[in-house]
């Protein structure tokens, strides 16, 4: 356990955090996979209605830190990949 006053203000602040990180992380992720499964299910005009929702949640993710920028980059490109 943390001892001194900064420690436990970092211990709450990182807690914070990473609840934050994940809502991002999971809502970026949920949007990739349901455009996918549209996909595969040849519903490409209800993906392309999903996508630019997608590429909002991966940039944010990408600006947040919670993601790479490279990795939001290849990420973007394979959805309208396949969307396309």
């Amino acid at each position: 356990m943390p001892i001194t006053k900064a420690a436990k203000k970092s211990l709450r602040q990182s807690a914070s955090r990473k609840v934050l990180n994940l809502r991002c992380k999971r809502t970026m992720k949920e949007m990739c996979k349901q455009i996918e499964t549209l996909c595969t299910e040849n519903k490409k005009k209800e993906a392309k209605k999903i996508l630019p929702d997608a590429m909002r949640a991966i940039d944010k993710a990408a600006k947040k830190g919670v993601i790479k920028e490279n990795t939001a980059a290849r990420k973007k490109s394979r959805l309208s990949r396949i969307t396309n």
